[in-house]
């Protein structure tokens, strides 16, 4: 996962800081870790932001976008290529964020499932009846249930297809309170600043620029429901015409391509797509700056 993005010495070097500081041997994770290793909650949630700010730090792009966006763990990753957080505090927040979401799933057993297809309104209605909980609005026919594990299993909406997901925990439902307090607490110590670019808020798809109000989102919305389809929709109504996704990328803008066709897409999954995101960005930004 990270291999190819440390071959450059200064990411290297970068990922050797951030392993120290937060006590977790990224370079290992990120190379030569079995399956296992990478999908502990506490180590998979900073290795998706590592990967995300190593890739961002590889394409110039500065001055050439109007917002950034990320889905879950991901707005941690957002918020320091806005400049909200520096890298090193991502880092901090996210390696804290893994730890006490897993110790929140270990508390009591539950999970998630993806609810594909189907009419929206009647998947969301059978999830409800089921005593689960949409944590996932992801737009695109997708919506992502979450809660008792029987529920889970019982859980057949007309028209659509389920299919368990495996995560330690119902994420981003009331399951995860408990890891809501020690964020709050290190969020407070952390400084902030004010972003130059629109940050895009899972909570309801807002366009943010105060560093305090999107940090404090970021906190809350471990234990409440990720809203991507309203945060693809702030995009199409602000007239952005295309998307770079971070890696780890494939999901969103996949997402985007069914709910959002006239948004282009650009997938950044290594470094041999580094031109290709280069120019993608550089042909955005001249069309917006033609108004088109």
């Amino acid at each position: 996962m990270l291999a190819p993005w440390i071959e450059d010495s200064e990411s290297r070097e970068l990922l050797i800081q951030w392993s120290d500081a937060i006590g977790l041997d990224l370079i290992h994770l990120g190379v030569s870790a079995d399956a296992d290793q990478i999908k502990d909650t506490a180590n998979a949630q900073p290795l998706i932001v590592a990967a995300g700010l190593l890739s961002a730090r590889s394409i110039d792009i500065a001055g050439r976008y109007s917002f950034v966006a990320g889905h879950s763990v991901g707005e941690i990753t957002a918020a320091a290529i806005a400049g909200v957080l520096t890298p090193l505090d991502a880092m901090k927040l996210v390696r804290l964020r893994g730890v006490e979401m897993a110790k929140a799933a270990a508390i009591t057993p539950a999970g998630m499932s993806a609810v594909l297809g189907g009419d929206r309104e009647v998947v969301l209605a059978a999830i409800t009846e089921a005593g689960l909980v949409a944590a996932n609005d992801n737009g695109g026919g997708q919506i992502v249930a979450a809660g008792n594990l029987e529920a889970l299993a019982g859980l057949a909406p007309e028209g659509a297809r389920v299919r368990a997901l495996a995560v330690a925990g119902a994420f981003h439902t009331s399951y995860m309170e408990p890891a809501v307090e020690p964020m709050c607490a290190l969020a407070a110590t952390i400084e902030v600043k004010d972003s130059s670019v629109g940050v895009l808020s899972n909570k309801d798809g807002a366009v943010l620029t105060s560093g305090r109000e999107i940090l404090d989102r970021i906190v809350n919305q471990i234990a409440n429901p990720v809203r991507w389809d309203l945060c693809m929709q702030t995009l199409g109504e602000r007239g952005v015409t295309g998307v770079i996704e971070v890696a780890p990328a494939g999901t969103l803008v996949g997402l985007i391509k069914r709910a959002m066709p006239s948004i282009e897409q650009c997938a950044l999954k290594s470094p041999a797509e580094i031109e290709s995101a280069t120019t993608f960005a550089s042909t955005h930004s001249s069309s917006q700056a033609r108004g088109n």
